[in-house]
């Protein structure tokens, strides 16, 4: 005879073995349909803008001093802004053209996020 006891616990390992496999199918489907997205498209060079050093891995590490400096010579919180961008550049060997925005220029400086989810780049 079976005891209630066995019928329990079977019945919660029979959930537990569903609940995986709907995850796992899921799991599944979201990988395909991010390996299916067209890839964006690279945004236009704006002629305002030199390219050099504006494109990822444009620079040399020893070149991100002068285009950190560029780039944040209009923020009041210099250091801060300083020490980000020369680290982001260290990194993606590439600065952004002009004092803000612009980080369509150099995906890697645009897409380092902080733990919060924020843009770590300047």
């Amino acid at each position: 005879m079976i005891s209630y006891l066995s019928l329990s616990t079977m019945a919660k390992k029979i959930c537990v073995l569903m609940f995986s496999v709907i995850m796992m199918l899921h799991l599944l489907v979201e990988n395909h349909a991010i390996e299916t997205e067209a890839p964006t498209p690279q945004p236009q060079q704006n002629s305002q803008f030199p390219t050099y050093g504006t494109t990822q891995g444009s620079l040399q590490p020893q070149e991100c001093g002068p285009h950190c400096t560029q780039r944040c010579s209009k923020t009041a919180f210099k250091k801060p802004c300083m020490f980000f961008c020369q680290k982001c550049c260290a990194k993606c060997l590439c600065v952004p053209p002009g004092t803000y925005g612009n980080k369509e220029f150099c995906p890697c400086y645009n897409n380092w996020k902080t733990k919060r989810g924020g843009p770590k780049c300047p």
